[in-house]
């Protein structure tokens, strides 16, 4: 099975959710199951499958943490050789040609990717787009109504 890569900043953020889910969130589920147990007849008690139904979504988010962090790869991206061509990890200041706009990407592992934070997948189609390009290329990028184009302002490893 292939390695898939994150990046430290995002394996301490998974790590950080998965302390979290384990030490508040799983305890705090239980007790409500307890809780709701005290009041008696389950099979009408709304709060008792509310909170199983948690339970089951904390366990599961659990689990998929513990094997995604066992089954990737760590990059350090400020330990990679400086370069102006965007690779995994790569921070990316972006300028649409369109209409001028400036957008700034991290290209991160699946499990990490947040569009909100800025945080693309290495396996999205801009960053496919991106990798191996340096600054001043353009890039035409598939969208969803059509395709656009990027130039590439600066490369960054931060």
């Amino acid at each position: 099975m292939k390695r898939k890569p994150l990046t430290l900043k995002g394996v301490e953020r998974l790590r950080a959710e998965l302390r979290r889910l384990k030490t508040e969130d799983r305890p705090r589920v239980i007790q409500a199951i307890a809780e709701a147990r005290a009041h008696g007849d389950l099979s009408e008690n709304a709060e008792y499958h509310a909170a199983r139904e948690q339970q089951g979504f904390i366990e599961g988010r659990i689990k998929q943490l513990d094997h995604e962090l066992s089954h990737s790869e760590i990059i350090d991206v400020s330990h990679l050789p400086r370069t102006d061509k965007v690779v995994f990890g790569a921070t990316v200041d972006l300028e649409d040609q369109d209409d001028g706009a400036e957008v700034v990407f991290q290209i991160v592992g699946e499990l990490e990717a947040d569009v909100r934070l800025g945080l693309i997948s290495i396996t999205s189609p801009i960053a496919r787009a991106l990798v191996g390009k340096s600054e001043g290329d353009v890039v035409d990028v598939a969208v969803p109504d059509g395709t656009r184009a990027f130039e590439i302002v600066a490369v960054r490893y931060v």
